[in-house]
């Protein structure tokens, strides 16, 4: 009796768990829905551009990188490998 109560509550909790994880992995919440024209002719051709934000720290677009170990944000950069900024290095955020 105990081990089909146990069944019964903590089956729903535990596939819950797994929804929610998924959910959030599969819906990009803050990244730029459209990149600027002038940023999309700098960038580096190697770089995933449909998941890129901005940096609130250096005003600096980052964009998504799936590794086969994990998954990070690289600076996004130019052909010459030098970063795509919204403000110039230095300057304090708004």
């Amino acid at each position: 009796m105990r081990n089909s109560a146990l069944i019964w509550i903590g089956g729903p909790l535990l596939l819950a768990a797994c929804a929610t994880t998924t959910a959030r992995e599969t819906t990009p919440e803050g990244y730029i829905a459209e990149l600027p024209e002038a940023v999309l002719e700098i960038a580096a051709p190697y770089q995933d551009l449909s998941a890129v934000r901005i940096d609130p720290v250096d005003g600096c677009y980052v964009y998504r990188h799936v590794g086969v170990v994990e998954t990070t944000f690289l600076p996004l950069r130019t052909r010459d490998g030098r970063p795509i900024c919204t403000r110039a290095p230095g300057t304090p955020a708004g």
